[in-house]
């Protein structure tokens, strides 16, 4: 965490000071706004949370609850989303009062009674190292307080605004062409109307999504006929491995999925309902807490579970849905128009829990789309990147769907239906990259470059999330993690891994002085002329030798810029090769160096050799507007490119 340039700060660094819409936010809804987004769940507030980092654009969250969420659903956080907790500021937190999973156990019937279960199998849970980030449970409320207290830490000063319910929306004309019905569901106007216009608006109001259907976006899928009671409880038991997180199969058919929950007393169990019957319309919704308790005690034979407290409880069907689109451009349409509503979350995908993806997706939606949302309306970049989003993530949410739909449909399988003893634990292991976020690899697009410099750098997959790895500031010979400065600020990243010590005439002194002087440098090109040099792009310097090889008065000043009204310099951008896990190995960077440039929401979008400067301009030409080049121009080609 950096501070202090702006002059001695005592109180809470990590509270940004406000600026632009957050020095005079107006307390009520107003009438005109840029973004409204309806939902604070997960994917309506970590969208909000990167809205908040743009001070000029007015966003609000409307919430028809009357206040936060008490208690939440989702529990499961995958290490993907771990990653971006610590780019808003809040991982360590979290991950503090968090239970950490570290294995996973399989219960199968007893070969010698199949009456009984007995311990079968043990997985680590992350045995291949796939981030240096844990895989997590906590309540989905303390997630969400998290993200509203980032919001309000924010520039913009941003919080939600609770007793409002979606009612329409309709498309007009003008400078804020979404005219947004809404109604007071809390207070004393508790029934009333009123309307807002918007530029955008983003439904994040879950599976039965008003939003959705008045763009109408059309669920397809199918419901697999199969129910499951959730339950988060209290109770004291006999069964050993109630603090690990256990897939449990019964010689009856029924199965658990144990979670335990942060706290060490709470934990949650999926208890195998059984099939239902297609003309079942929703009645096993009505299966009360005592019958899922009688079911769980079966399933556990010879263990018993006296449940002393039941802090909530459901019972739902699996379905896996995904919707044709997440925006309002119909299909035949597109390229024709840009959109202007847009839906994340539940909303656009639904299936079953018990992969634990609904807020670990949700999440990755929102951090799509809202800094998309920001760069177009804080003038950094034309509307056609917006159509990115629908097109980025609705495949994801695809290969999302075919995974749940294998995932749940082997947990309902009867242990004698499976091919093998081993297929269920063998299944976890061999997919365990897919559910912990690390499997998305975005398309060549207007965002993503093609994959021919690839080889550059094998570590740092084009399309996929920056994987970090440990590197040594050199201004204090600090070890820490390169990927863990990359917060949700809207910045673009652009890495120098330099194999020379960057002396004159070497490559990298050329690339630096390049990047600090020439007209189609994107940080001369792209950056306000009154704003600090590394607001839009955020440049450093990887070194191969040790930093004691390091000298950073040779350091070319592209990496030690001056920053802050008093011009300080900014010794953070300068790093070295750290002597326990040397990066260029590990990440396969070439002999001769090379660029990778990162998204800000942390997805790698190239790889360039250090002389491909025509090639970086280019990239940034098609993304990015500039006073040197008309916008219609760049909107025109960024809209072909889309």
């Amino acid at each position: 965490m950096q501070f202090h340039h702006h002059g001695y700060v005592s109180t809470d660094p990590r509270i940004q000071p406000a600026a632009g819409v957050g020095l005079d936010r107006p307390d009520d809804l107003p009438d005109e706004v840029d973004v409204l987004i309806v939902g604070t769940g997960p994917a309506g507030m970590i969208t909000a949370a990167q809205l908040a980092q743009f001070p000029t654009v007015v966003t609000r969250i409307i919430e028809r609850r009357p206040g936060r969420l008490a208690i939440g659903q989702a529990d499961g956080i995958q290490a993907r989303s771990v990653e971006t907790f610590q780019a808003f500021g809040f991982a360590e937190r979290l991950v503090a009062e968090a239970f950490r999973i570290t294995e996973m156990t399989f219960w199968k019937p007893d070969p010698a009674d199949r009456t009984r279960i007995v311990r079968a199998a043990r997985t680590q849970d992350d045995p291949t190292g796939i981030s240096e980030f844990p895989h997590l449970l906590v309540n989905q409320a303390r997630v969400l307080d998290y993200f509203a207290e980032a919001m309000h830490n924010a520039p913009t000063r941003m919080r939600p605004d609770y007793g409002y319910e979606f009612r329409d929306l309709e498309l007009t004309g003008g400078a804020y062409p979404v005219v947004v019905t809404l109604a007071h569901s809390a207070g004393d106007r508790e029934g009333q109307l009123r309307t807002v216009r918007a530029k955008y608006v983003v439904g994040a109001d879950g599976a039965h999504s008003r939003v959705r259907a008045r763009i109408g976006c059309v669920p397809q899928g199918d419901k697999a006929f199969h129910a499951w009671g959730v339950m988060d409880v209290l109770a004291v038991t006999d069964f050993p491995d109630i603090r690990t997180k256990c897939a449990i199969q019964s010689g009856s058919g029924g199965s658990i999925l144990h979670i335990p929950r942060e706290g060490g007393y709470l934990f949650r169990m999926y208890v195998d309902l059984g099939e239902i019957p297609a003309d079942d319309h929703g009645k096993v919704r009505a299966t009360g807490i005592e019958a899922i308790i009688e079911q769980a005690n079966a399933i556990l034979h010879p263990y018993t579970l006296d449940v002393r407290h039941v802090a909530w409880h459901s019972v739902y069907e699996v379905g896996h849905r995904v919707t044709d689109r997440f925006d309002d451009v119909p299909l035949d349409e597109l390229g024709s128009r840009m959109p202007r509503v847009f839906i994340t979350g539940d909303a656009c995908h639904t299936h079953s829990a018990k992969a634990g993806q609904g807020m670990n997706v949700s999440l990755q939606d929102g951090f799509n789309l809202g800094w998309k949302l920001g760069h177009v309306l804080a003038g950094r970049s034309p509307e056609a990147l917006l159509a990115t989003y629908s097109a980025e993530r609705q495949v994801i949410a695809r290969k999302l769907i075919d995974f749940d739909r294998e995932w749940s449909s082997m947990m309902a399988k009867r242990p004698e239906e499976f091919d093998s003893p081993s297929e269920l634990e063998d299944f976890y292991v061999k997919t365990a990259e897919f559910p912990a976020g690390f499997m998305t690899e975005y398309p060549s697009s207007m965002i993503v470059g093609d994959r021919t410099r690839q080889h550059l750098a094998t570590g740092f997959p084009i399309g996929k999330r920056f994987k970090s790895a440990p590197v040594v500031r050199v201004a204090d010979a600090n070890s820490v993690h390169l990927g863990h400065h990359h917060r949700a600020d809207g910045r673009w990243r652009i890495y120098a891994f330099a194999a020379d010590p960057g002396t004159a005439g070497s490559a990298l002194a050329g690339w630096a002085q390049w990047l600090a002087t020439s007209p189609d440098s994107p940080v001369v090109a792209y950056t306000p002329k009154d704003a600090d040099v590394d607001s839009v792009f955020d440049v450093k310097v990887v070194y191969r030798q040790p930093h004691t090889d390091v000298d950073l008065a040779a350091v070319p000043e592209t990496f030690l810029p001056t920053v802050g009204p008093f011009g300080v310099v900014d010794y953070e951008k300068v790093y070295a090769t750290d002597p326990e896990a040397d990066i260029f190995a590990e990440r396969g960077i070439d002999s001769g160096g090379a660029v990778i440039v990162v998204r800000p929401d942390q997805y790698v979008a190239a790889v360039l050799p250090l002389t491909a400067t025509t090639e970086l301009a280019e990239f940034f030409g098609r993304i990015l507007l500039s006073p040197h080049r008309p916008a219609a121009a760049v909107a025109e080609f960024a809209k072909d490119e889309a």
